[in-house]
């Protein structure tokens, strides 16, 4: 990249780059064929894209007159190598095909191989520049994947014509020919015929996509790689109707890539995981990162005999083994954005419960297959693109409690099996109790290794949990469990067109975790109103530390305020700060989040606001929005506001596009300090303090001590005590913290370094000279710019 680039990066700041030009073509589907390598920590294989022209472009380009095409990225200034093949721009020839449900998949003779010119990947270089709005005959379309740490070793077009049984999807009255101009619509017309199924026929299409995946190549393409994006073209192909509908990639991943943590468990054994990396998943496999590219997906992965490959899918795959390695197949329905594809696999055992309830509701819960609405009720408009929705289904609405299974490292089996295990079915129960129908078939609940940054992670079919979450008695593991559930309908079935709006996913998760876990409990409506306003004290307490140690760029919910999701033509953008390291530890999101979402319950009280939450997530569901979708069905709903002096501006001016701490939140904390308990928790401090006072015998505050060590989150405050007083006696078990629950210990290496206290900072360079390797590389990074 350099000075011309349309989406100039400053070295200096850490903005995230999404290159994708989905404004000119978009991915409709994966087909992975991933093999995993525990020796050289690599995963190889391949991957097929199936395109589709972007409806941006098709306007364009109609708008446009077909002489130009004013979405050709100019992306390399290059010296076109020779070539004896003809290169024709043909004219856009998809016409629509007859939408196919009834159709028996079966080999047989197939059409023709009509293949184009193979064009030799010679070596050719460029730079990424801006879009022109005229373009001349030289100039050949560039599609551009987001890609970062790949090794690529070949591009090439798939010949879906050769595919076993695809007549049926040839239209009869298209002419024959067997020149290339025939070939390329032809391609094309199987393609969008495929892209055409309906949502009931999503098994059909899904052997027709995997069929196709395994077709062979019908020439190379030419590419190059940069350091964010993966860059393709084919000669003479000037514009993205021309381009080719399906392609193969065969690649590797990097052991340095930032996609996947090659670890090993917690019972020493290799594992390897996608972490929630800053960058999402472009250095697992190429792909287009702007959350508006939605996709579904198919993956076969083969892994090491033994070893157990879990991944976001609908299926509860069922692994075939073939010699040294099992091959595991997952599969998506819906419509997702790349970055919340998962993986994780190792040598991991399932946490069964004595009695056999999950193996009834395993039996008793419905599949995909199941997706025919054979009732006369009436069901909620669903305004995603079409799948197996099930929202539109009467036996997902009536299952509160959705199959799950639970994974940990053999070491935690049985501490997984006391605390989170019964917590599954109590916690899914309350969640569909609140929002009603479950988004997702199923749920996986993976304990993660050490290492892990977070306490959590939810994906589609998936939970990641830190060991943690284990320690103590439920309360911990069933908030955290509940945040993450809460994550299915907030941040996966309904996420952010902007990225940087992530408090409609954290702040979402934060609101409902509270609310579901007092469910879960079954607590009294006062019992859980208590609960809550203890919450919102320590909450508003942590978000006031939070803005008095962070940026004030990194406080504001809304950063790009009226220009949010605003992308250039090509569909290139950035996400701001979407690769400083800090923030990935900081809470403002989280709490500021939650505390827009609790003055708005404050408002019109909270049974009115979470019936609302069911009808924005009917509305809504598998789309993106922005914050002002929320706003303004609230404002709908709730239009006796206005009268009030409630509006969207004022939301926006007081909440989501300032820094600090907003205003009317000043007003609150005198209301939660009268709560009946905080006003124990204040009793028993001043309590504690006279009996320190007393100086009663060490054995008495020894075994207070050790019954308050039992709890994770107050052990993480009285480190913080340990830290801040120089306890030299609790160091040792302060290192045993740290290396033990590093999710939980990244605060405290800056409360070390803080204090300036040379014991203290030959403990965080001790600790971090032991556990630099296996760190997440977040935390590493923050960690050592605290200390060098």
């Amino acid at each position: 990249m350099n000075e011309n680039t349309e989406l100039a990066l400053d070295p200096n700041k850490d903005d995230l780059p999404l290159m994708a030009n989905v404004g000119s073509m978009l991915v409709r589907h994966y087909v992975l064929d991933l093999t995993v390598n525990f020796d050289r920590k690599v995963i190889s294989g391949t991957i097929v894209l199936y395109l589709e022209t972007s409806k941006t472009y098709k306007k364009k380009s109609d708008s446009m007159g077909t002489g130009c095409c004013p979405y050709t990225q100019t992306l390399f200034e290059t010296e076109q190598p020779g070539s004896s093949c003809n290169s024709t721009a043909s004219v856009a020839a998809s016409a629509s095909v007859d939408k196919m449900c009834n159709l028996s998949m079966h080999s047989g003779g197939g059409v023709a191989d009509v293949s184009s010119c193979n064009h030799s990947n010679a070596e050719w270089t460029g730079v990424i520049s801006g879009i022109r709005e005229q373009c001349s005959n030289e100039e050949d379309f560039v599609l551009v994947l987001d890609c970062c740490d790949l090794v690529v070793n070949k591009v090439e077009e798939v010949n879906v014509i050769a595919t076993p049984g695809i007549e049926k999807l040839i239209r009869m009255d298209m002419p024959m020919s067997e020149n290339n101009v025939y070939s390329q619509r032809l391609q094309s017309s199987i393609v969008d015929a495929i892209l055409g199924l309906g949502a009931e026929c999503w098994q059909e299409q899904h052997c027709y996509y995997l069929d196709c995946s395994k077709a062979p190549g019908c020439g190379e393409l030419q590419f190059q790689t940069d350091r964010w994006s993966l860059q393709i073209k084919k000669l003479g192909i000037q514009t993205p109707k021309d381009f080719p509908r399906v392609l193969r990639i065969y690649y590797e991943t990097k052991p340095e890539g930032g996609s996947v943590r090659w670890t090993k468990d917690q019972s020493g054994r290799p594992c390897v995981y996608t972490s929630g990396s800053p960058i999402n998943n472009r250095a697992l496999f190429p792909c287009q990162e702007p959350p508006e590219a939605m996709a579904k997906w198919q993956a076969s992965v083969w892994a090491p005999k033994g070893s157990l490959v879990l991944m976001s899918g609908e299926n509860c795959a069922e692994p075939k083994c073939n010699g040294a390695l099992t091959n595991w197949f997952y599969y998506v329905t819906m419509h997702m954005p790349a970055s919340t594809f998962t993986i994780a696999v190792g040598y991991w055992v399932e946490v069964i419960a004595e009695c056999s309830f999950r193996s009834q509701i395993l039996k008793s819960s419905s599949s995909t297959s199941d997706y025919t609405n054979k009732s006369s009720v009436s069901l909620p408009f669903c305004g995603h693109p079409a799948y197996p929705c099930r929202f539109q289904n009467h036996i997902a609405q009536a299952q509160n409690c959705i199959p799950y299974r639970v994974f940990a490292p053999e070491y935690l089996k049985v501490r997984s099996q006391e605390v989170l295990l019964p917590l599954m079915a109590q916690c899914l129960s309350a969640a569909h109790c609140v929002l009603g129908t479950h988004p997702f078939f199923r749920v996986d609940v993976l304990i993660v290794p050490a290492n892990f940054s977070s306490l959590g992670m939810a994906s589609p079919h998936i939970i990641y949990l830190s060991q943690s979450v284990l320690s103590g008695k439920n309360n911990l593991c069933g908030v955290r469990l509940c945040h993450e559930i809460a994550h299915a309908w907030f941040g996966l079935a309904i996420g952010a067109r902007d990225w940087t709006e992530e408090w409609i996913s954290e702040g979402f998760a934060t609101y409902l975790e509270d609310v579901f876990w007092a469910k879960a409990q079954k607590l009294s409506e006062e019992a859980a109103k208590e609960q809550h306003q203890l919450k919102s004290l320590l909450r508003w307490r942590r978000l006031q530390d939070e803005i008095q140690n962070s940026e004030e760029e990194l406080q504001v919910l809304r950063p790009n305020k009226q220009n949010t999701c605003a992308v250039s033509d090509s569909g290139s953008t950035i996400v701001k700060h979407g690769l400083n390291a800090g923030k990935n530890f900081m809470q403002v999101h989280y709490l500021k989040g939650y505390f827009v979402l609790h003055y708005l319950e404050n408002r019109v009280g909270q049974k009115q606001f979470l019936k609302f939450f069911r009808l924005f997530v009917e509305r809504f569901h598998g789309q993106l929005i922005l914050s002002q979708d929320f706003l303004y069905m609230f404002m709908e709903n709730f239009s006796e506001l206005r009268s009030q002096g409630l509006s969207m501006e004022v939301i926006f001016q007081n909440w989501l596009d300032v820094a600090g701490m907003p205003k009317p939140l000043l007003d609150e904390t005198l209301k939660w300090t009268e709560n009946r308990l905080v006003c124990e928790v204040q009793s028993e401090v001043t309590k504690w303090i006279k009996i320190n006072k007393k100086d009663q015998d060490s054995r008495k505050r020894k075994r207070s001590q050790k019954y308050e060590m039992k709890f994770k989150e107050v052990r993480h405050r009285w480190y913080e005590l340990v830290i801040k007083h120089k306890h030299t006696v609790a160091y040792r078990d302060l290192i045993k913290f740290l290396e033990k629950d590093q999710a939980m210990g990244a605060y405290l290496y800056g409360e070390l370094m803080v204090n300036e206290d040379a014991k203290q900072q030959q403990l965080v360079h001790r600790c971090f000279t032991k556990l630099q390797e296996e760190m997440d590389p977040s935390l590493r990074k923050v960690v050592a710019k605290m200390i060098l």
